[in-house]
């Protein structure tokens, strides 16, 4: 058994931003991650950080913004909290030593993404933010946070309806043990259940599935953000191609040369995500290319060098001005259901960042707005927690013999995944999908608890993949009307 005050499973910006504020405060904190510690889908993020400091701006407009993004389904409260209170935060993390991007008088430039209605997004590096404040969290910790790398969390340790910590396996194959006060998902989405996607290839869902076990609420799982820009060769994605692109002049065109977002909706190319993610798909779906042409943005490879990186690691030479896209997998506006402080329905376990559903994204997030959550929903996580003292339970884990059963591989969950809960759902074909489930089902009811002592860290994270892909199935099937990024047809 490993005890440790405060257990954060995870690496990316919404884990980085709690371990920050609770160490400056000499809070003791165990920081658990999958893989490496950059292995992480914040660390890939292109696009910046919306935030309300602008001249002309303001939390309210930020807040309609993402309101009417979200289809409304947004939770008031918890959006005009991280918008008020972002302003704020992102100054303190000025001041610890962040450096975004600024005009040659040392002003923020702010950029536009879609569905904005005015420029509100700074970045570093261009499109490198992500790496770039994942950086520089890591550089705002002290000795009193501990990293552990490549040991992927197994199961969480609940008794009662209340969390004390976690089983893990090590690198070397061993099991521990983890005894923790406070325990924190902040695993991530479920990006890599699609066979194109943004994320991080760590990113499984296991989180989500994790938390099901646990017993701990879920939410809004239907509503899954697919990129419209992914780069992509005869099929196949090689990386996000940042929609900042759009916002610097970037227009979605065919062959032809076509603007395809003319008429489809009024801000055209930067309109709501889901809403260009489909036009994008009903062109590729009748076998048309479509490129982002790029001829109007001035500057190209100094605004964009990670895009012009990865489109010149395969044979795309953005100087002609034309970039092959298809949309992937991007963010799940779902999740464990979570307080703006993080608490979720089990006590002692809270969630942040993209594994939580807080529901400050409703159907569909705002662009810019999860980098931000995350900063500031793991400050305000820090802040619950600096002020809640709590003791966790002891107990001793109940040993657990249900077995898997044979899995399939990862390609063909994900093959099945987009064919039945992409980017256009059937309400005809729903029964297939839960039929193809349950053949996978331990005990033929549900995705149960399994014996992970006799189970390889492979296996259980296909286990997770189908566990994950089950329950958004389950929340698609009873949504029945097509609303933000969940557009359901007869």
């Amino acid at each position: 058994m490993i005890e440790t005050d405060i257990l954060i499973l995870g690496s990316g910006i919404g884990a980085l931003s709690v371990a920050g504020e609770l160490c400056k405060n000499h809070r003791k904190v165990t920081v658990i991650t999958k893989g490496l510690k950059k292995a992480c889908n914040s660390s890939l993020a292109q696009g910046g950080i919306s935030v309300a400091l602008s001249e002309g701006d303001s939390a309210q407009l930020h807040y309609e913004d993402t309101m009417a993004a979200g289809c409304e389904l947004n939770d008031p409260e918890a959006v005009m909290r991280l918008v008020s209170t972002a302003p704020e935060v992102i100054r303190e993390f000025i001041d610890t030593g962040m450096v975004f991007d600024t005009d040659e008088k040392g002003n923020l430039l702010f950029g536009r993404e879609a569905a904005h209605h005015l420029n509100r997004i700074i970045h570093a590096g261009g499109d490198k933010t992500g790496l770039r404040v994942v950086e520089q969290l890591i550089r705002n910790l002290t000795t009193d946070v501990t990293v552990i790398q490549n040991e992927p969390a197994l199961e969480l340790r609940v008794k009662d309806g209340k969390c004390c910590g976690v089983i893990t396996r090590a690198h070397d194959g061993k099991i521990n043990v983890y005894k923790a006060n406070y325990t924190i998902l902040a695993t991530g989405g479920i990006g890599q259940l699609y066979p194109a996607t943004s994320n991080d290839e760590t990113i499984t869902g296991d989180g989500l599935a994790m938390a099901y076990r646990a017993g701990a609420r879920l939410k809004n799982l239907e509503f899954i953000q697919f990129h419209p820009t992914m780069l992509t060769i005869d099929g196949k994605a090689y990386g996000l191609v940042s929609e900042a692109c759009r916002g610097a002049g970037g227009v979605l065109v065919n062959r032809a040369g076509k603007k395809i977002m003319e008429g489809v909706h009024p801000l055209k190319d930067l309109a709501p995500r889901d809403v260009v993610a489909r036009e994008v798909y009903a062109h590729c779906s009748k076998g048309e290319e479509i490129f982002l042409d790029i001829t109007a943005v001035e500057n190209f490879r100094k605004k964009f060098p990670t895009v012009t990186e990865i489109c010149e690691q395969h044979g795309v030479n953005v100087d002609d001005g034309l970039i092959p896209v298809a949309p992937g997998c991007h963010f799940h506006m779902g999740g464990v259901e979570a307080t703006s402080d993080g608490l979720t329905s089990v006590e002692g376990l809270f969630a942040v960042g993209e594994v939580a559903c807080t529901g400050v994204h409703g159907a569909n997030r705002l662009a810019s707005n999860s980098l931000l959550e995350g900063i500031v929903f793991g400050k305000l996580l820090a802040d619950y927690i600096l002020t809640h003292p709590y003791k966790s339970v002891n107990f001793e884990d109940e040993p657990v013999t249900t077995q898997i059963k044979a899995l399939p591989e990862k390609d063909e969950i994900k093959q099945k995944m987009m064919e039945f809960l992409g980017i256009v759902r059937h309400e005809s074909k729903m029964s297939e999908i839960f039929k193809w489930f349950e053949q996978f089902m331990p005990d033929g009811r549900d995705f149960c608890k399994i014996d992970i002592t006799k189970t390889t860290t492979e296996e259980l994270e296909r286990y997770n993949m189908l566990t994950a892909g089950y329950l958004i199935a389950k929340a698609a099937a009873d949504r029945k009307e097509s609303i933000g990024a969940h557009y359901i047809v007869k």
